[in-house]
């Protein structure tokens, strides 16, 4: 912990910078179930609620933060964060988010046989994000094409939340694929998901954003579903498109 007569030395734009790392770090204790000060972080949010480099009506609500820290630390010290990273020009991206819900110390229901095929897809938060709904909705492995991002890279651990470690993934050539089970293209002109039987099991094959899956790819597949939709732009972000295909292949088996 920085102390406060120092942090109240620093530049504003460093003291900001700084409130926003000791908030995040108070969060985190008490995410993990420890204590906090409660006389530090009251003093910080009173800091801050003083400090003339902070808007009139942020300070107002410090002020209310500081009352309310009894009652719920945790909220109080994510609401400060957050204005803190306002305050600084630093918008909140999904990998600042703090996860409240960590990982079950419960046995993950697997589907065996549910797999994922990710084909050259070139984002590490899609990727990560493939990962956290994999690991949601029971897939059993990820099979990566070689030219897939890193699952180890910073963007895919943060928007994984840890699932980068807990689901099995290896990287695969087409030709590995043999033997899996059918393999259902998720691509445009497909069967509506809605009204699709998921097999057994099989292989869900996901493109790249922007060429989607290959020619030699589609061709492998027994199945294609798409996922109907309404709106003008007709497609969705890959990692989303891949939680509503994952959830309705879980879906379809039996205790789900």
């Amino acid at each position: 912990m920085i102390p406060l007569h120092k942090l109240s030395t620093l530049t504003p734009s460093h003291r900001l910078r700084k409130a926003a790392l000791e908030f995040r770090a108070l969060e985190e204790t008490l995410g993990a179930g420890g204590n906090i000060d409660g006389r530090y972080a009251r003093g910080l949010l009173d800091l801050l609620a003083r400090d003339e480099a902070v808007p009139s009506e942020v300070r107002s609500d410090l002020g209310r933060l500081a009352l309310r820290l009894e009652e719920d630390p945790r909220r109080a010290c994510n609401e400060a964060r957050h204005h803190m990273l306002r305050l600084t020009g630093k918008d909140a991206a999904d990998w600042d988010f703090l996860d409240a819900s960590g990982l079950s110390s419960e046995t993950r229901r697997v589907l065996p046989g549910f797999r994922v095929y990710l084909q050259d897809v070139r984002s590490p938060f899609n990727v990560g994000s493939v990962f956290r709904s994999a690991e949601a909705f029971g897939v059993a492995e990820i099979l990566l094409s070689p030219f897939c991002a890193d699952p180890g890279h910073p963007r895919a651990e943060r928007s994984a939340m840890g699932t980068t470690r807990t689901v099995p993934w290896r990287r695969a050539a087409l030709a590995d694929l043999d033997g899996l089970g059918p393999l259902v293209a998720l691509e445009l002109g497909g069967e509506p998901l809605d009204g699709f039987t998921f097999p057994e099991r099989g292989i869900l094959a996901v493109g790249s954003e922007e060429l989607g899956l290959s020619p030699d790819l589609l061709a492998r597949c027994r199945y294609r579903v798409s996922i109907p939709m309404g709106g003008a732009k007709a497609s969705l972000n890959l990692g989303v498109a891949f939680g509503i295909a994952a959830r309705a292949w879980f879906r379809g088996r039996p205790g789900s």
